[in-house]
């Protein structure tokens, strides 16, 4: 499919620069939803007679999309459950190390318990702050998002992995929700411990859906509490006190999961590495136009790696005359964030440069 437009109608409309806020709905999602709860309607509890069936096959498929064996996929309704979930299970006092001005649902469940924390600075150099901050003082955890919301700064993967094997025991924890569905990632061969994410941004899977993906490891070392009958219920699930149960506790529901399921289909059928291809391609583009224009700082200009979006100066004055002329971006921080994805063009980008 050459048209990626004609997935989203939308796109009729505006020009869509705010995936990093809301991703899109596209036409096979939205049409597996009608024909979910329409047979929901005619069948009944018929319908979730299958749900096992359904919840199974969404895992397998996001185990095959990351590279991580199904039964180290977890399915949740939102990162914040998924996250709060994971650190419930470890025990208090462990020294975390974590970037100031990270996502709220990052930082806050590590805040509001018993931990020891410490912080560094998000600049243009953050890899050199991390491996200072190792330096000094192994941290027992390290939780950041891969892609920080405000900024668009990506963790370089390379430096993370070199980082993980110098330090083996420092736990890494990452929040991909502002990265997952932008490139080829390949989790299994990554630093991450435990990489979680909504996916109703990027993968553009509707809201209520999340995943979470675990190392073989860490169930040797996180020890979740919650539990629910839905916890032995499935493939993947056995048993009681299964790992991965104890983040699936209550009934899941079949809608929202099945449509994070279209969704990857439908990443498959455009092609991972066409969607890699098409991000970098545009985004390289962006981040060039907003450098010649003095609409980004030096310290993202020098960075190698960044991700989809960019905040560029501006307000909420802005966002409304961007808005008043068919183009949807918000402000966040202390400018306005365009994001930029496979469905977008450089007729896109050329649309927000003449009015910025």
């Amino acid at each position: 499919m050459k048209n990626f437009a004609k997935l989203f109608p939308i796109l009729k409309q505006y020009t869509y620069l705010n995936t990093a806020a809301s991703g899109l709905l596209s036409l096979p999602v939205m049409e597996w939803r009608q024909e979910h709860d329409l047979d929901f309607l005619i069948q009944g509890s018929i319908l979730k007679e299958n749900q096992a069936k359904v919840l199974t096959g969404v895992r397998e498929k996001v185990g095959k999309l990351f590279s991580c064996k199904a039964k180290r996929v977890a399915l949740v309704p939102n990162f914040s459950y998924g996250f709060n979930t994971l650190i419930d299970g470890i025990t208090t006092h462990k020294k975390v190390l974590l970037l100031e001005g990270d996502y709220p649902s990052v930082n806050w469940p590590f805040e509001s318990r018993d931990f020891d924390l410490s912080y560094i600075k998000i600049t243009g150099t953050v890899e050199e702050e991390i491996a200072t901050a190792f330096a000094k003082a192994q941290p027992d955890i390290f939780a950041f998002s891969m892609v920080q919301w405000l900024s668009g700064i990506k963790i370089n993967h390379e430096f993370l992995k070199e980082l993980k094997s110098k330090y083996p025991d420092t736990l890494f924890f990452a929040d991909a929700t502002q990265y997952l569905g932008t490139e080829i990632f390949d989790f299994d061969n990554s630093a991450f411990d435990v990489i979680g994410g909504s996916t109703y941004k990027w993968m553009n899977a509707g809201y209520g859906n999340a995943l979470f993906l675990f190392k073989e490891s860490v169930a040797e070392r996180v020890a979740p509490r919650t539990t629910g009958f839905n916890s032995i219920q499935g493939k993947y699930k056995p048993q009681e006190g299964s790992f991965l149960g104890r983040f699936e506790p209550g009934h899941q529901d079949t809608l929202n999961y099945g449509s994070l399921g279209v969704a990857i289909d439908v990443i498959r059928q455009l092609g991972v590495k066409t969607i890699d291809e098409k991000v970098k391609t545009i985004n390289a583009k962006a981040k060039e136009a907003f450098a010649e224009r003095g609409l980004i700082s030096k310290e993202i200009i020098d960075r190698v790696d960044h991700g989809s979006f960019f905040n560029i100066k501006g307000n909420d004055q802005l966002v409304a005359r961007l808005r008043n002329e068919g183009i949807i971006t918000i402000a966040r921080g202390e400018g306005v964030r365009v994001g930029f994805h496979y469905f977008n063009t450089e007729e896109d980008l050329n649309k927000l440069l003449v009015l910025v």
